[in-house]
């Protein structure tokens, strides 16, 4: 018989030699002389792993880390064993205990890349990427831009990643960094641009091509965005981030069916995974399959018990009801949980939904503001920015914009105002008129402005909107003529269409400069209402005003003043509907937006809840129902807590 220590060698030289089936073989007569010798615990676990084996071989592994848990191969490898058996969240887990315990395990990032990828989570993919390239013989500059980006520092990054490329503009990893960078400064068009570049230069860089699916998802080109995917998972067929990013792109898409079938398939090689399922669950949902999400959710939570994204998603569906169990489970996970997160301030929105529901509003207000402080540690937004900004649109935008005339078309209908102000409800109610349909929320009017401004200035003032007063009048109808080129690809051919991007109530000028014979209609609700409601309000991206009572008041006050302005300025050019009033008496004010928007009365606009449509907004549910009043006075039983959000407004001069 063989002695341990020499089969110990030839276990190690097989799996060096990448024999594994020799390597397990060996260990199996080694356990049978000596099962508590941990290394050939070890040694089999690795070898059970890259046979496929990968059931058998987590026991393994995970025994040896209950004797020695810091070793960082072991948990990589363990990590790598759970993808194999469609476990991510945990895999998730075991590679990032990995990188914690070894930073410079480059194999290690690497997975734990295509782990988070495959969950749907671009900046944790990213950052993971990053750390990636730490053994590459990277340039100092390029180092530093890494670091710099790891510190949320985009705009000096950027510049060091342009400098950098001055002197060696083939490099492929600094052109996809530099484009990275552009999609975190909400540059897309210019990260589009960088990434076709370095596909051209190397088009076997799938992480490249992947991010450039992302880009132009984000820049709404979603046949393309389908195409390039599909080129990704042509290369890569077992490669599950690719899947995943197919439905997403689908669903973002509004290809809801083609999404879910996606969605499924992708699941069928992770079932258990909490971050899939809860994407899949919000795909249900915006397609109208309300409960169909639901069983999804409950789906996400059984499979991770700590998925606060799923809990909030359950909550904001607004019409469903914690039950007691289920919330005694929220505040245990939310109580575990020590550090800042996104777990966290999910936990904390829908344990403040919960005790809403029940009427305990001392619980639940303290739930919100807790929500809303861990939130706000993860936002950079800035009120200042914003009075200045609203400062400058006043100082520049008067009437003397309507001398000169844009494009003709009065197809579009803008619905402008804060999230939560009822833009929802109109649109439902206009989109069930025959003559209009729905698109989305829009952000092609921004971009517009970018290009207008010349690109978004890092630390110098933009030239929007003083670049608006010197359009000539064939520069109007052609960005006129490119917005509704973009909206294109959301219209079925109705005469006219509803944009209701909420904050292009600062782009009013814009519009009436490019499109004076558009329809602008401004969503508007009691000042504490609709301040109360964006505090408690959880949004999935932007918004980032909402997370403090005096941003959102500072920020409803520099809303009203502008409108306020192009009232002025705009005279008749704008309707302001207000919640309350639609709510006290429907058909009149029916009667009132399908007179602003010159379309004929139709009664189904009256009974609008009955319409069949996907709904991409916190209020999908509530537009399928009649009238929702429960709204109109809810902040009133939070109004003592509610001093902050009281005196901001005061002090900025809202009345109510």
């Amino acid at each position: 018989m063989q002695s341990t220590e020499l089969l110990f060698e030839r276990a190690r030289d097989a799996l060096r030699n990448q024999d594994a089936a020799t390597a397990c073989e060996l260990c199996e007569q080694a356990r049978q002389i000596n099962a508590e010798d941990t290394r050939f615990t070890l040694l089999h676990g690795f070898a059970l792993r890259r046979l496929g084996e990968h059931g058998a071989a987590e026991p393994l592994l995970r025994a040896v880390l209950r004797e020695n848990p810091s070793i960082d191969l072991v948990h990589h490898e363990l990590g790598q064993a759970l993808v194999g058996l469609g476990r991510l969240g945990e895999a998730r887990l075991s590679l990032e205990q990995a990188v914690q315990l070894n930073p410079e395990l480059v194999a290690a990032w690497r997975d734990l890349y295509e782990v988070r990828a495959a969950e749907g989570d671009d900046l944790g993919a990213a950052e993971a990427y990053r750390q990636s390239m730490r053994k590459k013989e990277l340039d100092p500059l390029l180092k530093k831009a890494i670091e710099l980006i790891g510190q949320g520092r985009l705009g000096v990054a950027e510049a060091i990643c342009r400098e950098y490329l001055k002197r060696r503009p083939h490099d492929v990893d600094a052109i996809r960094l530099l484009a990275e960078i552009g999609i975190g400064l909400d540059l897309v068009g210019e990260a589009i641009l960088l990434l076709e570049r370095c596909l051209e230069l190397a088009p076997d860089f799938h992480v490249a091509r992947s991010n450039y699916v992302t880009a132009l998802s984000r820049y709404q080109k979603f046949d393309d965005a389908l195409r390039e995917n599909e080129r990704l998972r042509h290369k890569q067929p077992d490669n599950l981030s690719h899947q995943v990013q197919f439905a997403s792109t689908l669903s973002m898409a509004g290809r809801f069916e083609q999404a879910h079938g996606a969605f499924e398939r992708a699941l069928e090689l992770a079932p258990a995974s909490e971050r899939i399922l809860t994407s899949y669950g919000h795909s249900l949902r915006y397609g109208g399959k309300g409960s169909e999400a639901i069983d999804i959710y409950l789906r996400a939570i059984e499979a991770d018990p700590a998925a606060g994204e799923a809990y909030w998603s359950l909550a904001n569906l607004k019409t469903f009801r914690f039950d007691d169990a289920r919330l005694a489970s929220m505040v245990d996970q939310y109580n575990g949980l020590e550090n800042p997160s996104e777990n966290k301030f999910h936990l904390a929105f829908a344990i403040g939904k919960a005790f809403e529901d029940r009427e305990d509003f001392d619980r639940s207000f303290k739930a919100y503001a807790e929500g809303n402080a861990i939130k706000r540690q993860f936002s950079s937004y800035d009120a200042d920015k914003t009075c200045a900004r609203v400062d400058r649109l006043i100082e520049h935008c008067d009437s003397t914009l309507l001398e000169i005339n844009g494009h003709p078309s009065n197809e579009p209908i803008f619905i402008v105002g804060l999230p939560r102000a009822g833009s929802t409800l109109l649109e439902q109610i206009l989109v069930s008129h025959s003559k209009v349909e729905a698109t989305a929320e829009l952000p092609f009017i921004g971009r517009i402005a970018n290009e207008i401004g010349g690109g978004k200035a890092r630390e110098e003032k933009l030239s929007y909107p003083e670049a608006l007063t010197t359009l000539a009048p064939d520069d109007r109808v052609k960005y006129g003529q490119q917005y509704l080129d973009l909206c294109d690809g959301y219209r079925t051919g109705k005469p006219h269409f509803i944009d209701k991007l909420p904050n292009n109530w600062q782009h009013v000028a814009l519009i009436k400069t490019i499109l004076p014979n558009a329809t602008i209609i401004d969503a508007r609700r009691h000042p504490m209402a609709a301040c109360f409601a964006n505090f408690k309000q959880l949004f999935a991206r932007g918004q980032e005003f909402t997370y403090s009572q005096e941003d959102i008041g500072r920020y409803y006050a520099d809303y009203l003043r502008l409108m306020n302005h192009w009232h002025k300025v705009f005279a008749g050019g704008l309707l302001t509907v207000q919640y309350e009033s639609v709510v006290a008496d429907l058909e009149s004010q029916v009667r009132l937006l399908l007179e602003h928007c010159k379309l004929d009365f139709e009664d189904a606009c009256v009974t609008y809840y009955e319409k069949d449509r996907a709904v991409r907004t916190a209020s999908s549910e509530q537009v399928r129902q009649p009238i929702y009043r429960d709204a109109l006075v809810l902040w009133e039983n939070y109004r003592e807590f509610l001093s902050p959000l009281e005196s901001t407004l005061a002090q900025q001069g809202v009345e109510w």
